[in-house]
């Protein structure tokens, strides 16, 4: 095994989709103005609306039906984005590891065709569709998927089985996780609220994000590390104490030579349930004193398994595009003094710097994934 060195990892090209808009440009301007308003109130489900974040995009059908899911045209919009890039890739050494939770289940439950709900079913189409030559798979941890496909990419290209991978997450709006939310009471159809005393819940979303990540390259976006740990504490409930959070943060800071106070900016899991705020804010209170932190979740609403995709790209484009603004922590200012303390990012501060990113992704059964990305500024 070749042991992973900081900074030999880099992502070199990236796309997202999401509610709030078709590309990573137009995501960008609107979460970093705090826009939180690219919502729906859908009816039909339960009793009361759900408050989801939807994609309005325009997709492609896909004319093999056995890939004609949803899932599949986002990620065609987004690899289109991308034509350019992955064209350079070679076939033989470009590995493919897809994030997702409902691949085609909602589909399914139309066609009864065994292939849409296949977790598999988006890696295969990537794979068949670029007409690539090396490994590729599906990893599904829940929420915690994005971050843990690139810690697989980061093992095949480390082990020599590939070069490149793309990485992609991606998961669409599906009946099956809105009533298993909706059986654990926290689903919200108010906006999602993280960190308030006031908080009712999350707020659903889904979302596209693709990634090229490479070796032997000095351009691009560091991977300066990737960690992840286990709770083994409850089937859908984090631990409050966080323990093997803490524990998923310090090896992630240990692995990029870094000190608490090198990250600038945490995007915090931040869903707006009693769980995950508490576990979270005692997690971040434990490591870090001051460090700015936000959730972008009442933005985006909880994408699941693209979740860390989406947060991702989200701060891959915050290191090159950074302005004195860091995406503003979205709730209603009456944060509950229960919880531990954390710097919540503020609308329309500046702030000095943002050079290095850090990435929290948690996700049922105890399952804790870390990332920290960094940008080098003489590139």
């Amino acid at each position: 095994i070749i042991k992973f060195e900081v900074g030999y990892l880099k992502i070199t090209a990236y796309q997202a989709l999401c509610n709030l808009g078709d590309d990573i440009d137009t995501i960008y301007q609107k979460a970093v103005e705090g826009d939180s308003s690219c919502f729906d109130n859908l009816s039909g489900y339960f009793e009361n609306n759900i408050r989801a974040g939807l994609i309005k995009a325009q997709l492609p059908e896909i004319k093999n039906d056995d890939f004609n899911i949803r899932c599949n045209r986002l990620l065609i919009k987004n690899l289109e984005l991308l034509k350019e890039k992955i064209n350079l890739l070679p076939k033989e050494d470009t590995a493919v590891v897809v994030a997702t939770t409902n691949s085609g289940v909602e589909e399914y439950e139309k066609t009864q065709k065994q292939r849409h709900c296949e977790l598999g079913n988006p890696a295969y189409f990537i794979s068949q569709t670029l007409g690539l030559k090396n490994y590729y798979t599906t990893v599904s941890t829940a929420c915690s998927s994005g971050l843990k496909a690139f810690i697989i990419a980061r093992d095949l290209i480390s082990n020599n089985i590939c070069k490149s991978a793309i990485v992609a997450c991606v998961d669409s709006l599906a009946k099956v996780p809105l009533y298993g939310f909706n059986s654990l009471e926290v689903l919200s159809d108010k906006p999602c609220n993280p960190f308030s005393y006031n908080r009712e819940g999350m707020n659903i979303g889904e979302a596209c994000a693709v990634f090229i990540v490479e070796s032997d390259t000095k351009n691009g976006i560091d991977i300066l590390a990737i960690s992840e740990t286990s709770d083994i504490f409850h089937p859908t409930t984090p631990d409050p104490e966080a323990k093997e959070a803490i524990s998923a943060i310090n090896m992630a800071l240990n692995e990029a030579n870094l000190e608490p106070n090198d990250i600038d900016y945490i995007n915090i899991h931040g869903t707006g349930t009693n769980a995950n705020d508490i576990m979270e804010a005692n997690a971040i209170n434990a490591v870090f004193k001051d460090t700015p932190s936000s959730s972008t979740k009442a933005l985006t609403g909880h994408c699941l398994g693209a979740a860390a995709g989406i947060e991702m790209a989200l701060c891959a484009k915050l290191l090159e595009s950074f302005d004195g603004r860091l995406y503003p922590h979205i709730f209603d200012g009456c944060y509950d003094k229960a919880l531990a303390e954390i710097n919540l990012v503020e609308k329309n501060k500046k702030y000095k710097k943002c050079n290095i990113c850090m990435c929290n992704s948690f996700g049922f059964s105890g399952t804790n994934a870390i990332a920290i990305i960094g940008k080098n500024n003489e590139q």
